[in-house]
Protein backbone atom coordinates (compact mmCIF):
# COMPACT_ATOMS: atom_id res chain seq x y z
CA UNK A 1 0.00 0.00 0.00
CA UNK A 2 1.10 3.38 -0.81
CA UNK A 3 1.91 5.57 2.02
CA UNK A 4 -0.99 7.83 1.62
CA UNK A 5 -2.89 4.79 1.67
CA UNK A 6 -1.72 3.52 5.06
CA UNK A 7 -2.65 6.80 6.34
CA UNK A 8 -6.47 6.96 4.77
CA UNK A 9 -7.66 3.43 6.26
CA UNK A 10 -5.77 4.22 9.84
CA UNK A 11 -8.12 7.08 9.97
CA UNK A 12 -10.96 5.29 8.51
CA UNK A 13 -10.12 2.74 11.50
CA UNK A 14 -9.49 5.24 14.29
CA UNK A 15 -12.66 6.81 13.25
CA UNK A 16 -14.45 3.84 13.88
CA UNK A 17 -13.43 4.07 17.42
CA UNK A 18 -14.12 7.90 18.29
CA UNK A 19 -17.66 7.81 18.42
CA UNK A 20 -17.10 5.22 21.84
CA UNK A 21 -14.21 7.29 23.14
CA UNK A 22 -14.55 7.38 26.67
CA UNK A 23 -12.99 10.45 28.11
CA UNK A 24 -13.48 13.45 30.89
CA UNK A 25 -12.56 15.86 27.88
CA UNK A 26 -15.89 17.99 27.09
CA UNK A 27 -14.67 18.13 23.15
CA UNK A 28 -17.02 16.87 20.56
CA UNK A 29 -16.45 16.69 17.16
CA UNK A 30 -13.03 14.96 17.10
CA UNK A 31 -11.21 13.96 13.81
CA UNK A 32 -8.63 10.86 13.59
CA UNK A 33 -5.97 13.41 12.68
CA UNK A 34 -6.13 15.08 16.52
CA UNK A 35 -4.85 11.58 17.21
CA UNK A 36 -1.04 11.03 16.00
CA UNK A 37 -0.06 8.61 17.73
CA UNK A 38 -3.24 6.39 17.77
CA UNK A 39 -2.62 6.61 14.00
CA UNK A 40 0.87 5.48 14.31
CA UNK A 41 0.01 2.68 16.37
CA UNK A 42 -2.44 1.40 13.40
CA UNK A 43 -0.08 2.26 10.88
CA UNK A 44 1.98 -1.16 11.39
CA UNK A 45 -0.61 -4.00 11.11
CA UNK A 46 -2.17 -1.79 8.25
CA UNK A 47 1.13 -1.16 6.24
CA UNK A 48 1.68 -5.07 6.78
CA UNK A 49 -2.11 -6.28 5.88
CA UNK A 50 -2.42 -7.91 8.88
CA UNK A 51 -5.03 -7.64 11.34
CA UNK A 52 -5.08 -5.02 14.18
CA UNK A 53 -5.17 -6.65 17.58
CA UNK A 54 -6.53 -4.48 20.75
CA UNK A 55 -5.68 -5.71 23.82
CA UNK A 56 -8.73 -4.46 26.55
CA UNK A 57 -7.56 -5.25 30.18
CA UNK A 58 -10.87 -5.34 32.12
CA UNK A 59 -13.46 -7.88 33.44
CA UNK A 60 -12.24 -9.36 36.44
CA UNK A 61 -14.98 -9.78 38.59
CA UNK A 62 -18.38 -8.90 39.65
CA UNK A 63 -18.33 -6.08 42.44
CA UNK A 64 -18.78 -7.81 45.93
CA UNK A 65 -21.11 -4.62 46.40
CA UNK A 66 -24.56 -6.51 46.60
CA UNK A 67 -26.25 -2.85 46.20
CA UNK A 68 -24.49 -2.78 42.47
CA UNK A 69 -24.83 -6.03 40.55
CA UNK A 70 -26.77 -9.27 40.34
CA UNK A 71 -24.14 -11.77 41.83
CA UNK A 72 -20.31 -13.14 41.01
CA UNK A 73 -21.48 -14.45 37.47
CA UNK A 74 -21.38 -12.05 34.08
CA UNK A 75 -24.72 -10.99 32.74
CA UNK A 76 -26.42 -8.64 30.29
CA UNK A 77 -24.08 -6.15 31.03
CA UNK A 78 -21.01 -8.72 30.04
CA UNK A 79 -23.10 -10.00 26.80
CA UNK A 80 -23.96 -6.70 26.29
CA UNK A 81 -20.50 -5.38 25.72
CA UNK A 82 -18.56 -8.49 24.27
CA UNK A 83 -21.20 -8.28 21.59
CA UNK A 84 -20.54 -4.92 21.19
CA UNK A 85 -16.75 -5.60 20.91
CA UNK A 86 -17.33 -8.08 18.11
CA UNK A 87 -19.46 -5.90 16.17
CA UNK A 88 -16.99 -3.11 16.52
CA UNK A 89 -14.20 -5.47 14.88
CA UNK A 90 -16.59 -6.39 12.65
CA UNK A 91 -17.16 -2.76 11.29
CA UNK A 92 -13.49 -2.36 11.24
CA UNK A 93 -13.26 -5.10 8.48
CA UNK A 94 -15.02 -2.99 6.68
CA UNK A 95 -11.94 -0.44 6.56
CA UNK A 96 -9.35 -2.91 6.64
CA UNK A 97 -10.35 -6.63 5.49
CA UNK A 98 -8.00 -8.33 7.14
CA UNK A 99 -9.88 -7.38 10.47
CA UNK A 100 -9.62 -7.03 13.96
CA UNK A 101 -9.42 -8.93 17.11
CA UNK A 102 -9.79 -8.12 20.63
CA UNK A 103 -7.89 -9.89 23.89
CA UNK A 104 -9.62 -9.23 26.54
CA UNK A 105 -7.25 -9.14 29.30
CA UNK A 106 -9.26 -10.34 32.61
CA UNK A 107 -7.48 -9.01 35.19
CA UNK A 108 -9.43 -10.47 38.65
CA UNK A 109 -6.97 -12.54 40.11
CA UNK A 110 -4.35 -9.86 39.46
CA UNK A 111 -6.01 -7.71 42.38
CA UNK A 112 -8.36 -10.24 43.94
CA UNK A 113 -6.20 -9.40 47.87
CA UNK A 114 -6.78 -5.95 46.69
CA UNK A 115 -10.78 -5.59 45.75
CA UNK A 116 -11.20 -8.91 48.67
CA UNK A 117 -13.15 -10.87 46.17
CA UNK A 118 -12.73 -14.67 46.30
CA UNK A 119 -10.27 -16.38 43.76
CA UNK A 120 -12.58 -18.97 43.25
CA UNK A 121 -15.23 -16.44 42.14
CA UNK A 122 -13.37 -14.56 39.75
CA UNK A 123 -12.43 -18.24 37.95
CA UNK A 124 -16.41 -18.70 37.76
CA UNK A 125 -16.70 -15.04 36.66
CA UNK A 126 -13.82 -15.69 33.79
CA UNK A 127 -14.71 -19.20 32.99
CA UNK A 128 -18.43 -18.19 32.64
CA UNK A 129 -16.93 -15.38 30.32
CA UNK A 130 -14.89 -17.61 27.86
CA UNK A 131 -18.55 -19.75 27.86
CA UNK A 132 -20.26 -16.69 26.71
CA UNK A 133 -18.45 -15.77 24.40
CA UNK A 134 -18.43 -19.25 22.63
CA UNK A 135 -22.09 -19.41 23.09
CA UNK A 136 -22.51 -16.33 21.25
CA UNK A 137 -20.62 -17.29 18.48
CA UNK A 138 -18.31 -13.70 19.15
CA UNK A 139 -15.42 -15.07 17.10
CA UNK A 140 -13.36 -11.96 17.18
CA UNK A 141 -12.54 -11.91 20.94
CA UNK A 142 -9.99 -13.55 23.26
CA UNK A 143 -9.60 -14.16 26.65
CA UNK A 144 -6.01 -13.46 28.27
CA UNK A 145 -5.34 -14.16 32.21
CA UNK A 146 -2.98 -15.03 34.32
CA UNK A 147 -3.25 -18.45 33.92
CA UNK A 148 -2.47 -17.96 30.13
CA UNK A 149 0.89 -16.93 31.70
CA UNK A 150 1.74 -18.66 34.52
CA UNK A 151 -0.14 -21.92 33.75
CA UNK A 152 -2.31 -23.89 36.75
CA UNK A 153 0.20 -24.64 39.10
CA UNK A 154 1.30 -21.65 40.67
CA UNK A 155 -0.82 -20.57 43.78
CA UNK A 156 -2.65 -17.45 42.54
CA UNK A 157 -1.08 -15.54 45.55
CA UNK A 158 2.42 -16.23 44.13
CA UNK A 159 1.75 -15.52 40.42
CA UNK A 160 0.60 -12.01 41.76
CA UNK A 161 3.97 -11.81 43.51
CA UNK A 162 5.62 -12.79 40.64
CA UNK A 163 3.50 -9.53 38.46
CA UNK A 164 4.21 -6.92 41.35
CA UNK A 165 8.20 -8.09 41.70
CA UNK A 166 8.96 -8.30 38.10
CA UNK A 167 6.68 -4.98 37.04
CA UNK A 168 5.39 -2.83 39.24
CA UNK A 169 6.30 0.62 39.94
CA UNK A 170 7.83 1.98 43.28
CA UNK A 171 5.12 3.22 44.98
CA UNK A 172 6.76 6.56 46.15
CA UNK A 173 7.15 7.18 42.25
CA UNK A 174 3.40 6.29 41.99
CA UNK A 175 2.50 8.56 44.76
CA UNK A 176 4.54 11.69 43.87
CA UNK A 177 2.49 11.05 40.02
CA UNK A 178 -0.81 11.01 42.26
CA UNK A 179 0.47 14.51 43.28
CA UNK A 180 1.69 16.10 40.11
CA UNK A 181 -0.37 14.52 36.96
CA UNK A 182 -3.97 14.94 36.41
CA UNK A 183 -5.59 11.96 35.32
CA UNK A 184 -3.71 10.04 37.50
CA UNK A 185 -4.60 11.56 40.33
CA UNK A 186 -8.45 11.02 38.99
CA UNK A 187 -7.95 7.44 38.66
CA UNK A 188 -6.41 7.38 42.13
CA UNK A 189 -9.73 9.22 43.46
CA UNK A 190 -11.82 6.90 41.12
CA UNK A 191 -10.54 3.59 42.16
CA UNK A 192 -10.42 4.84 46.27
CA UNK A 193 -13.95 5.75 45.41
CA UNK A 194 -14.96 1.80 44.19
CA UNK A 195 -12.82 0.30 46.91
CA UNK A 196 -14.79 2.61 49.53
CA UNK A 197 -18.29 1.41 48.03
CA UNK A 198 -17.40 -2.35 47.57
CA UNK A 199 -16.23 -2.41 51.47
CA UNK A 200 -19.69 -3.76 52.85
CA UNK A 201 -17.89 -6.31 55.25
CA UNK A 202 -15.12 -3.51 57.03
CA UNK A 203 -15.84 -3.44 61.02
CA UNK A 204 -14.28 -0.38 61.16
CA UNK A 205 -14.98 3.37 61.37
CA UNK A 206 -15.14 5.28 58.18
CA UNK A 207 -12.51 7.21 58.30
CA UNK A 208 -10.53 4.05 58.90
CA UNK A 209 -12.19 2.73 56.03
CA UNK A 210 -10.98 5.35 54.00
CA UNK A 211 -7.84 5.22 54.91
CA UNK A 212 -8.03 1.38 53.89
CA UNK A 213 -8.84 2.09 51.04
CA UNK A 214 -6.50 4.59 49.80
CA UNK A 215 -3.70 2.68 50.61
CA UNK A 216 -4.92 -0.48 48.73
CA UNK A 217 -5.84 2.06 46.07
CA UNK A 218 -2.75 2.71 45.43
CA UNK A 219 -2.00 -1.12 45.62
CA UNK A 220 -4.55 -1.56 42.70
CA UNK A 221 -2.57 1.26 40.82
CA UNK A 222 0.51 -0.40 41.31
CA UNK A 223 -0.29 -3.84 39.81
CA UNK A 224 -2.80 -2.14 37.04
CA UNK A 225 0.45 -0.88 35.89
CA UNK A 226 2.09 -4.05 36.09
CA UNK A 227 -0.11 -6.11 34.64
CA UNK A 228 -0.30 -3.48 31.48
CA UNK A 229 3.03 -4.05 31.19
CA UNK A 230 3.20 -7.51 31.18
CA UNK A 231 0.73 -7.54 28.40
CA UNK A 232 2.43 -5.18 26.57
CA UNK A 233 5.31 -7.95 26.46
CA UNK A 234 3.04 -10.56 25.42
CA UNK A 235 1.11 -8.71 22.80
CA UNK A 236 3.86 -5.89 21.95
CA UNK A 237 2.31 -4.93 18.59
CA UNK A 238 -1.13 -4.47 19.79
CA UNK A 239 -2.99 -1.48 19.82
CA UNK A 240 -4.10 -0.75 23.81
CA UNK A 241 -7.69 0.05 24.62
CA UNK A 242 -8.57 1.19 28.24
CA UNK A 243 -11.90 1.43 30.29
CA UNK A 244 -10.96 4.10 32.12
CA UNK A 245 -10.37 7.57 30.82
CA UNK A 246 -7.92 8.72 28.54
CA UNK A 247 -6.62 12.00 27.65
CA UNK A 248 -5.95 12.68 23.64
CA UNK A 249 -2.28 12.28 24.11
CA UNK A 250 -2.56 9.14 26.43
CA UNK A 251 -0.93 6.38 24.94
CA UNK A 252 -3.95 4.16 25.48
CA UNK A 253 -7.43 4.98 24.02
CA UNK A 254 -10.50 4.80 26.51
CA UNK A 255 -13.39 3.01 25.34
CA UNK A 256 -17.28 3.02 26.43
CA UNK A 257 -18.71 -0.58 26.51
CA UNK A 258 -22.17 0.55 27.38
CA UNK A 259 -24.14 3.65 28.03
CA UNK A 260 -23.66 5.17 31.49
CA UNK A 261 -24.83 8.14 33.51
CA UNK A 262 -21.15 7.60 35.35
CA UNK A 263 -17.82 7.70 32.80
CA UNK A 264 -16.16 5.18 34.95
CA UNK A 265 -19.21 2.92 35.13
CA UNK A 266 -18.21 -0.59 33.31
CA UNK A 267 -20.50 -3.72 33.78
CA UNK A 268 -18.85 -5.45 36.55
CA UNK A 269 -19.72 -2.41 38.87
CA UNK A 270 -23.64 -1.92 37.99
CA UNK A 271 -26.22 -4.16 35.88
CA UNK A 272 -28.31 -3.40 32.80
CA UNK A 273 -31.89 -1.69 32.64
CA UNK A 274 -33.40 -1.98 29.33
CA UNK A 275 -36.13 0.61 28.64
CA UNK A 276 -38.83 0.17 26.25
CA UNK A 277 -37.66 1.84 23.37
CA UNK A 278 -35.04 -0.64 23.72
CA UNK A 279 -32.30 1.32 25.16
CA UNK A 280 -29.87 0.04 28.06
CA UNK A 281 -28.16 1.86 30.03
CA UNK A 282 -25.68 0.95 33.28
CA UNK A 283 -26.87 1.47 36.75
CA UNK A 284 -26.13 0.30 40.26
CA UNK A 285 -28.36 -2.64 41.15
CA UNK A 286 -30.57 -0.52 44.02
CA UNK A 287 -31.31 2.00 41.10
CA UNK A 288 -32.18 -0.28 38.09
CA UNK A 289 -34.34 -2.41 40.90
CA UNK A 290 -36.66 1.11 41.30
CA UNK A 291 -37.23 1.45 37.86
CA UNK A 292 -37.77 -2.15 37.00
CA UNK A 293 -38.42 -5.43 36.75
CA UNK A 294 -35.99 -8.11 36.99
CA UNK A 295 -35.53 -10.89 34.39
CA UNK A 296 -34.24 -14.01 34.40
CA UNK A 297 -31.71 -15.91 31.56
CA UNK A 298 -31.34 -19.30 31.95
CA UNK A 299 -32.26 -19.11 35.67
CA UNK A 300 -30.02 -16.79 36.75
CA UNK A 301 -30.66 -12.68 37.25
CA UNK A 302 -29.98 -11.26 33.88
CA UNK A 303 -31.14 -7.54 33.95
CA UNK A 304 -33.80 -5.07 34.65
CA UNK A 305 -37.03 -4.13 32.57
CA UNK A 306 -37.96 -0.71 32.94
CA UNK A 307 -41.82 0.09 32.19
Amino acid sequence: MAPSDIRERCAEVLAALLPYRRTLDTAHGEVPDAFPAHLRRLAGPVAAGEPIIFTLPGFPCKSPNPAKVLGHLPDEGERLALRFLDALCARIAAHHPPGARVVICSDGHVFSDLIQVPDRDIDAYADALRTLIHDEGLTRLDVFDLRDVYGQRLSHDAKRSLVHQRYAPDLETLRSLTRTDEPTRRLYQGITRFLFEDSVAFAGTRSALQRNCRRRAYGVMQRSRAWGELIAAHHPEAFRLSIHPQPRDSAKFGIRLLEAPDVWLTPWHSCVLEHPDGRRELLHRTEAERLGRLVYREGRPSHFMAG
